[in-house]
């Protein structure tokens, strides 16, 4: 699952959770700006990505006579130009070796600001980050998946994209990520 912008909040708080509860690491910051911090850094890295998919969308539609002609697959067309694009945006598209770059920035960032000092390896802390970054991405899909179910079952029909839907759809996931622990 891609990371939303409306996850860095609750991305945020639980890497700063995890750093937090490491018996290695000493936080010198008070949490919330560590985890003022941890998103901004999250932001700036979806803000690329956003940066990217507009540049792919402006050459996908100068060419749009040719794919239409050609009857090209578009999804697939926007694939390959955003995996060809990544490099000059500075975008990682592998969630994993994302999650490791991001871990890094974070890191370095927090060290060098002094919000928190270590007493083990940079790599211990790193994997702190990268498994928060995971785990919580992994949760919030499952969670996710068992709201959908939910509303599918609700007693009221559900119109996507009401107001209604939108605020059971919020109640019902902050309730399974409370209960996964994920925030």
């Amino acid at each position: 699952m891609r990371m939303k912008l409306h996850h860095t909040p609750y991305v945020s708080r639980r890497i700063t959770r995890d750093l937090i509860s490491c018996d290695f690491v000493e936080v010198r910051k008070e949490k919330h700006s560590i985890e003022a911090e941890v998103e901004r850094i999250l932001d700036a890295d979806l803000e690329k990505e956003f940066g990217l998919d507009e540049k792919v969308q402006e050459i996908l539609e100068a060419q749009e006579e040719e794919i239409e002609y050609l009857n090209a697959d578009r999804r697939q067309l926007f694939w390959m130009t955003k995996k060809r694009l990544a490099n000059d945006f500075g975008v990682i598209l592998n969630n994993e070796d994302r999650f490791s770059d991001i871990a890094h920035q974070i890191l370095d960032y927090l060290w060098e600001e002094d919000f928190i000092h270590y007493t083990c390896s940079d790599n211990q802390i790193k994997n702190v980050i990268f498994a928060s970054l995971d785990d919580f991405m992994k949760g919030f899909e499952k969670a996710d998946h068992e709201v959908m179910a939910k509303l599918k079952n609700y007693k009221r029909k559900l119109i996507p994209g009401t107001d209604d839907y939108d605020l059971v759809y919020h109640r019902l996931y902050e309730e399974e990520l409370t209960k996964r622990g994920l925030i």
